[in-house]
């Protein structure tokens, strides 16, 4: 006994920590659907594996970072470990359900370095039903203070050769068609040769994707890698190892290639990893919203999602103009700029919109291209192009705020920064109070082009932090906001609920720009990928879907798939982007945009396979409505669409809204059919989608 106790006391205790951490730390999920297992390896590497109902999902990956001067990957040991059982209920300002139940089983580990000085960094886990979330968190102490991160070292190794489902990894855009295809085959740098592809500022790595990413494995199990909560830090692009099918995180740099500039204490955005054997599992899983802070705005009475017409598409389709000149040279005896006669945002125009709002109960209206600096907006790569406040000499702000106010129809407002964001920032208080004075509750800002003046990529650091000051001083205003061409969501809907919405991805606006479009596919691959993080400003509800400019683009989609967008994708902001003459010519199916709700109080997702077909089922909020969306790729299809999620015992009123016969994307978009039918929980409705098509459905008690 005593040689035993003398042999112990002759170890270090580093040496005691290591044998003890040979063996894996398990944690599993409530239902012990998931378990994670953390180890350290013999050089003292923070790594973790994860299995789904016994089947491996991520095999052995390391962890840790990379900081200036030093690193926090290897020669840590574990000094403790802390278990938590979370489980609560809370209620979102606005969503896709009325109460979101947050339970997981949360481990905490806790490192500190064996060579002097010994900095210590926590890895915490939270273990999902449905996935895992984890993030690296970094205690106040004396041996780390200000750190600069070169290089994050989070792995995700998978275990084959995964379908996936994704877009090229890049520092600034995110508008692209999703290619599908062996993470092997993957290669970026491809994408630019699309037809219809947007040219972008930067493209990192011809083997480096974008997350949210959808992976599909031969045993058919589904994988989304993302993050969560991202602030204050880069966002997370993963770069493919083909060989190993190992993703590494690749943290989007600031103009001088470093990736975070922070001060502990201090954490980074949650790592995500959602696991199903259905794809809707997928988008029915809630861990980004789970892992984001409560609200930070006490006062949310004034958050409200909002359905809205605007002078948008017009502009888009090069029928009339955002500028009011042809150009700044353009000027008259007088020095003042001649219009062009094409300019979208005048005042007749203007009140014609606000016309048909009011006469259909649409009770929003937006005009981009209202204020000065038009002309010059796209590749000037000035900081003092736009000012927020002058409106162009055909706007007449007063007058359209009282027409707007007389008709009951409220003025959303918008802000094209062109990048320069810093010009933005120092006009916002001036801004937002004009907003307030004229009555405009919402703001759809747009970061077109390059950020000057010091070439920040719109993914990095310094634009993450930006976004969230936004969202900070617009909520400060009691503003909403709608951002464009800014960094993929990661859920901070639930922490500034006045965020309604982003861009973030390709939307419908991209048929406007390019004769080749986008796939009929793209739809149904969107709710796996983009909408993942949060809602999409995806611009739906167009009815004219060929031949609607000069160049005589169309839309790759039939009119009933347009209407069924409204359902499958999730938004509290929702735009009827097209042109009120064309509403006009369809007034039963423009019944349906009038009617579909932007609030809802409980979703289901019927089935799905991403790149397919999606079939969605939402009930109104304080409602006993439901609405039905389904959509399908360029292959038609029939679906039975059972109405069991119906009250028992209850009659209703269908009112089915689907593509024609003879309906099909390529050559007859618009043709669409209206029945009306009686429906009880027993139903089971048999629909034929054209290919690029879908069906939208109203289901209302007798």
């Amino acid at each position: 006994m005593k040689r035993t106790i003398l042999f112990l006391l002759g170890f270090s205790w580093f040496s005691i920590c290591q044998v003890l951490a040979d063996e894996p730390i398990s944690v599993s999920s409530p239902s012990k659907t998931i378990t994670l297992s953390f180890q350290m390896s013999s050089l003292g590497e923070p790594m973790y594996e994860a299995k789904y109902k016994n089947k491996p999902v991520i095999i052995s990956s390391h962890l840790g970072l990379e900081i200036e001067g030093f690193n926090l990957k290897d020669e840590l040991r574990i000094t403790d470990t802390q278990r938590k059982n979370i489980d609560e209920q809370w209620n979102p300002v606005w969503g896709e359900e009325k109460t979101i139940r947050n339970r997981c089983e949360e481990l905490t580990i806790k490192l500190k370095q064996t060579i002097s000085p010994e900095r210590e960094m926590n890895i915490v886990f939270r273990v999902f039903d449905d996935g895992i979330g984890f993030r690296y968190e970094f205690p106040e102490q004396a041996a780390l203070k200000n750190f600069i991160v070169t290089k994050e070292i989070t792995e995700f190794s998978l275990t084959g050769n995964h379908k996936a489902f994704w877009i090229p990894g890049n520092y600034d855009a995110n508008a692209y068609p999703y290619t599908i295809s062996r993470l092997s085959e993957v290669n970026a740098w491809k994408l630019a040769k699309i037809p219809g592809y947007i040219p972008v500022i930067n493209d990192p790595d011809q083997n480096t994707v974008q997350t949210p990413l959808l992976l599909k494995t031969d045993e058919g199990l589904y994988i989304n890698i993302h993050e969560a909560a991202l602030l204050n830090y880069p966002a997370m692009l993963l770069h493919i190892e083909k060989d190993d099918y190992k993703l590494t995180a690749n943290l989007v740099p600031d103009a001088f290639g470093n990736k975070a500039y922070l001060r502990t204490p201090f954490h980074t955005p949650w790592r995500t990893i959602i696991v199903g054997d259905k794809a809707t599992d997928i988008i029915a899983s809630r861990i980004i919203l789970n892992l984001n802070e409560p609200s930070k705005i006490k006062d949310t009475s004034w958050i409200k999602p909002l359905k809205f017409i605007g002078v948008w598409w017009e502009m888009i389709t090069g029928n009339s103009t955002w500028s009011y000149a042809n150009s700044l040279s353009d000027v008259d005896s007088n020095g003042k700029l001649k219009p062009s006669g094409k300019h979208g945002a005048n005042t007749a125009n203007v009140k014609r919109y606000i016309d048909f709002a009011s006469k259909h109960g649409i009770n929003n209206f937006l005009a981009e291209g209202w204020n000065t600096g038009w002309e010059e907006w796209y590749g000037y790569w000035k900081e003092d192009i736009f000012d927020f406040i002058t409106p162009y000499p055909d706007f007449d702000i007063e007058e359209i705020a009282s027409y707007a106010k007389s008709k009951k129809v409220s003025l959303l407002m918008h802000h094209e920064t062109s990048g320069s964001v810093t010009n933005y920032e120092r006009q916002m208080d001036t801004a937002y109070r004009m907003m307030k004075h004229y009555e405009y509750p919402f703001v759809k800002t747009g970061h077109v082009g390059r950020i000057i003046p010091r070439g920040e990529h719109h993914d990095g650091q310094w634009m993450v932090n930006y976004y969230s000051r936004v969202a900070q001083k617009t909520a400060d205003y009691k503003i909403m906001v709608d951002m464009h061409e800014v960094v993929r969501p990661t859920g901070l809907q639930r922490t500034y609920p006045n965020w309604l919405a982003c861009e973030s991805g390709r939307g419908n606006e991209v048929n406007g720009f390019t004769r080749e479009g986008t796939a009929p596919s793209h739809e149904t691959i969107l709710p796996f990928t983009r909408l993942v993080g949060g809602p999409m400003d995806f611009t739906p509800g167009l009815f004219k879907l060929r031949n609607y400019n000069e160049a005589g683009f169309s839309v790759h989609t039939t009119l009933a798939k347009q209407l069924a967008l409204y359902v499958v994708f999730y938004s509290p902001v929702q735009m009827l982007a097209d042109l009120p003459e064309n509403y006009e010519k369809k007034p039963d199916a423009f019944e349906f945009l009038k009617e579909v709700p932007v609030e809802w109080d409980k979703t289901l997702y019927l089935d799905a396979e991403p790149g397919e077909f999606l079939m969605t089922a939402r009930q109104q909020k304080d409602s006993e409505n439901w609405y039905v969306g389904a959509i399908t790729n360029e292959n038609s299809r029939s679906l039975d669409i059972s109405l069991s999620f119906l009250d028992k015992g209850k009659n209703y009123i269908a009112t089915i809204y689907s593509d024609a016969i003879d309906a099909s994307w390529k050559d007859n978009p618009e043709a669409y059919t209206i029945k009306k039918m009686k429906v009880t929980a027993k139903t089971n409705l048999k629909i034929k989608l054209a290919d690029g098509g879908g069906v939208a459905i109203s289901i209302k008690p007798e």
